[in-house]
């Protein structure tokens, strides 16, 4: 793509859009770059004044099977074509099929059941209510770093960005938060980041914060948000035993690595490390709002009738949708997930060869992300050259999306095939050097 067309966007269309919309919608929404939306097939989107863009955000990791699936979308028009709505007060059939598929998958430690939301935040909302429920404890442990939704209960969790908590507080009590485990930039000394950690928590547990009154732990088996930190092996196992030993609750939020996002169904199956409840959203139903909080059946059953609730959670399209992605993403895309995120990885480690500024390169399957640094052996973030990247990426045809202080995330719908691969890193590769020599 020439540098013509990068100077023109947006075009005349996005433009005109996007002055009405400030008129009438929220500005608290993060606009990193002019794109209006208009269609997409598959790994490809066009914007309203047609110009086309290989997509490496997928909606924010949402868009598991790409856009406008063929099978998907039949599943929305078929269930759209029954009943558009049934409140929770009564049954159909498709909740219940899609929360039977989740037990199967085994995503927790025994029987699971279901509880339906309409995102990730309220997923998360619904998990922690029912760990200080079945529980019976007031406390909680977060990480810093991790992202866990903007309501007034997630948001005590939410610790990757001060401006999610600014002009919020206070924000629901009890909340302790403790450092993720970063090898790349370790906040605590010790070559093993995760032993270290884990003693951070016990020593608390020690000295201020009493283990018996902690319902739960809240962790991302990796963190999205905070920037893609895979933690080291041993940690999640050293976390189950800790949790175990003091009889406190493990969630992870898969929200955003969960549903084959890391060429394993949930992330925690890298290190086989079942928690007791589990949070999905995001791919779960190809674009359809739907979140789950799944738990153990022996906790989810302490919950009378009442306890939590809504009005739009197990929406007959969305579970439509979720059933339809459960089967194509079991059934192909891990597999391609896998394979993808391989040459991805691979093209990521090529082009780190050629741009010292490149620090780090992590994740697993297509949850990757590239850490911009000043120089590798300081290690200093370079959070201006991601944001000049993602910028020059989208001029040249790339959606792009940035994570931690100086990561970009590298998340394609799974089903991408090799040559939009390549050529996305080709285009990355134009607009890295763009950068570079922009600053």
């Amino acid at each position: 793509m020439s540098d013509t067309r990068r100077r023109a966007l947006p075009g005349p269309r996005a433009r005109a859009l996007i002055a009405r919309d400030r008129a009438v919608v929220a500005r608290s929404y993060v606009r990193d770059y002019p794109f209006v939306m208009d269609h997409g097939r598959g790994a490809e989107v066009w914007d309203v004044d047609g110009n086309r863009y290989v997509d490496f955000a997928a909606g924010i990791a949402v868009c598991s099977t790409g856009h406008a699936h063929p099978e998907v979308v039949a599943a929305i028009r078929d269930a759209a074509g029954r009943f558009l709505h049934v409140s929770p007060d009564f049954w159909h059939e498709g909740q219940t099929q899609l929360a039977e598929m989740i037990d199967g998958l085994a995503p927790v430690s025994g029987p699971a059941m279901s509880f339906f939301a309409n995102s990730g935040t309220e997923a998360v909302e619904a998990a922690l209510k029912l760990a200080r429920f079945a529980s019976g404890r007031p406390r909680f442990i977060g990480f810093l770093g991790g992202f866990h939704g903007r309501s007034m209960g997630s948001l005590a969790f939410t610790a990757s960005r001060a401006t999610q908590q600014r002009g919020f507080f206070p924000t629901m009590p009890g909340v302790t938060h403790v450092p993720y485990p970063d090898s790349y930039r370790p906040l605590l000394a010790g070559p093993d980041q995760g032993t270290a950690v884990l003693n951070y928590i016990e020593k608390l547990f020690r000295s201020n914060l009493p283990a018996e009154e902690v319902a739960a732990v809240l962790v991302e088996p990796i963190q999205g948000e905070g920037g893609y930190l895979v933690p080291p092996d041993g940690f999640l196992h050293g976390l189950r035993e800790l949790c175990d030993r003091h009889g406190i609750l493990l969630i992870f939020d898969e929200v955003q690595s969960g549903i084959g996002r890391t060429g394993e169904m949930f992330a925690w199956q890298h290190w086989n490390v079942q928690p007791d409840i589990i949070t999905l959203a995001k791919g779960l139903a190809s674009g359809m709002p739907l979140g789950l909080a799944v738990a153990r059946r022996d906790l989810m059953e302490r919950w009378p009738a009442g306890a939590h609730a809504n009005t739009f959670g197990g929406n007959p399209l969305a579970c439509a949708a979720a059933a339809t992605t459960l089967r194509l993403v079991a059934g192909q895309y891990l597999e391609s997930a896998r394979l993808a995120g391989e040459r991805l990885a691979a093209g990521l480690r090529a082009l780190a060869g050629d741009f010292p500024c490149i620090g780090d390169i992590r994740g697993r399957g297509l949850m990757l992300a590239i850490d911009l640094v000043t120089d590798r052996a300081s290690r200093q973030p370079h959070a201006d050259l991601a944001r000049e990247t993602v910028q020059r990426a989208f001029g040249n045809g790339l959606l792009l999306l940035t994570c931690g202080t100086s990561g970009i995330r590298l998340i394609p719908p799974l089903m991408i095939d090799t040559a939009l691969v390549d050529e996305g890193l080709d285009i990355l590769r134009r607009s890295l050097s763009e950068a570079v020599r922009s600053g």
